[in-house]
């Protein structure tokens, strides 16, 4: 079993509630999701292992057999990398709560490349079953480093 930790502080809603199908449908997986809170944010890795990608808007990491994606926003990807901050490298080892990210979810813009923008938080167990995450934390705020859930 991994304990799969808050990357950031803010709010923890149920996946089913992001604003993007392929995550509220568990497409990659299942998880939770982080409203965060404003301000310039340190996002950190939220399990232990090898960082098997990283962009400006996501990153993975594998620990364990397990994979964790964790996706700074919905539709970020078309910002093009403008305001985030990558302080992880692909390939290196990472512990639990080590910095990956700094971004500010009160800076994005509302629309990019014609698309809505949410600051939302994805932290989906990338090839899991879905439906197999539960989250005592939904409904609740995390602060970074806090559980978010156990892989089944």
């Amino acid at each position: 079993m991994t304990h799969v930790l808050s990357p950031c502080p803010g709010r923890v809603v149920a996946m089913a509630d992001v604003p993007d199908p392929v995550f509220a449908e568990e497409m990659v997986g299942p998880g939770v999701a982080i409203e965060p809170d404003p301000g310039l944010t340190t996002v950190v890795a939220p399990i232990a292992g090898t960082v098997l990608k990283v962009l400006p808007h996501a990153f993975v990491v594998l620990g364990d057999g397990v994979g964790v994606l964790v996706h700074l926003g919905i539709n970020t990807v078309r910002l093009e990398g403008e305001g985030f901050e990558v302080l992880a490298t692909q390939g290196s080892e990472v512990a639990a709560g080590d910095p990956m990210i700094t971004w500010d979810p009160a800076a994005l813009p509302e629309t990019a490349g014609g698309q809505d923008v949410s600051p939302v938080v994805p932290v989906v167990l990338m090839d899991g079953v879905k439906g197999s995450v539960t989250s005592d934390a939904i409904g609740g705020t995390v602060a970074a480093g806090d559980l978010l859930f156990a892989t089944p």
